[in-house]
């Protein structure tokens, strides 16, 4: 055993001089390397980091949303829904939301208005809705209500940028401004919120509803996890699949890096098997130098990816993978990151590589050193 050690570690010191001597090549090829690892990286942190915010952020989100539909399209729900929903047993709370979007035409932007416990000249806008209206603390926006008038408001709070994922591009005013500024019509809610008491109830008070009100429909909160989850996984795979061209490009230049070996490489794979290198040998050396190169473009696009992700904001891929909208949320995702991410990454990256040069590897091992060394 100790033998074996000691010939992998003079076989490792003169992979490392070799590479030395050959750098100006292996630096080349570990920098598309690194960026090969660095693009899939910060696509599957990315994915994974959103998802678990959307998760987190979501759990403040109502149990039950009930909807009603009019040929099969989203309509307005009657208040007197509270009062039937209310006498399902098990239903801790009925309440109405009042909610929409509203166009600017000057920044072309939409915003989501919402009600909620203001004054009447009061709003609180999101962060996003802020910087493109610049309209801090204290200033007044300007919103076209349904008649066409504009109506006058005061910016009394912005929200934080810890919540600028989902509230970027809202606008919380009072319920009164609310229904004047859309022509809502009395006695009607744009959806409602249900409240129960045990959560193991949940989908069977779902199907309670959809039964006592056949024109409803009730969107449990663990969908809209799973449909947020689907959509990111969806934008993820497109840029994956994008990326998969790279990769395979990457692959063949790894393929002809190792099958194409210069007359110096070669002549010396000759000498060492003329001095009485075995095959084997030669081949834990190609080993050894695949391994050395993998791990540094590994680790380098790796530390790259995350500091793009967590540290930089994801300048690079957020618009493209956060969604379409002239708000985008400024915000900081938390750092996270799962052994089986790592894993896919390495499996993605560094055994493709290895795979590759194999063969190669072992064709140039078995070269005639004779052959090698008169050539």
């Amino acid at each position: 055993m100790r033998k074996l050690l000691e010939k992998q570690r003079n076989l490792l010191d003169f992979t490392l001089s070799s590479l030395y001597r050959l750098r100006g090549k292996n630096l080349a090829l570990i920098a598309v390397y690194t960026l090969v690892v660095f693009s899939l990286g910060s696509v599957m942190f990315f994915t994974q980091a959103i998802k678990n915010e959307a998760a987190i952020i979501l759990q403040e989100t109502p149990e039950i949303i009930v909807q009603r539909l009019v040929a099969g399209r989203h309509d307005l729900v009657p208040l007197d829904y509270v009062q039937k929903i209310s006498r399902i047993r098990g239903v801790n709370s009925v309440q109405g939301r009042l909610w929409g979007y509203y166009f600017d035409p000057v920044t072309r932007s939409n915003f989501t208005i919402m009600s909620g416990p203001l004054c009447e000249r009061g709003v609180t806008i999101g962060n996003g809705v802020s910087q493109i209206l610049k309209a801090p603390r204290g200033s007044i926006i300007s919103l076209r209500d349904y008649d066409g008038y504009f109506k006058h408001f005061t910016v009394k709070a912005v929200f934080g940028h810890n919540s600028a994922l989902i509230s970027s591009d809202l606008v919380l005013i009072s319920e009164d401004n609310f229904r004047k500024l859309f022509g809502f019509p009395a006695e009607q809610a744009t959806d409602l919120v249900v409240e129960v008491r045990n959560k193991k109830e949940i989908s069977t008070i779902a199907l309670k509803i959809a039964q006592l009100l056949p024109d409803t429909r009730p969107v449990l909160r663990d969908e809209i996890l799973r449909t947020y989850q689907a959509v990111f996984d969806w934008r993820g795979g497109i840029i994956l699949v994008i990326l998969a061209g790279a990769v395979f490009a990457f692959l063949i230049f790894a393929w002809d890096k190792a099958a194409g070996l210069s007359a110096e490489e070669k002549r010396e794979i000759g000498i060492l098997k003329a001095i009485g290198w075995e095959t084997t040998d030669i081949l834990q050396m190609k080993f050894w130098e695949g391994l050395a190169i993998s791990l540094c473009a590994f680790l380098m696009g790796t530390l790259l990816a995350y500091s793009h992700i967590f540290l930089s904001s994801a300048g690079l891929i957020k618009p493209v993978l956060q969604g379409w909208s002239t708000l985008y949320p400024d915000f900081q995702l938390t750092p996270f990151i799962s052994a089986f991410q790592v894993a896919v990454l390495f499996s993605f990256t560094v055994i493709p590589y290895t795979v590759a040069t194999i063969i190669p590897s072992w064709r140039a091992a078995t070269i005639d050193p004779d052959l090698i060394i008169r050539t």
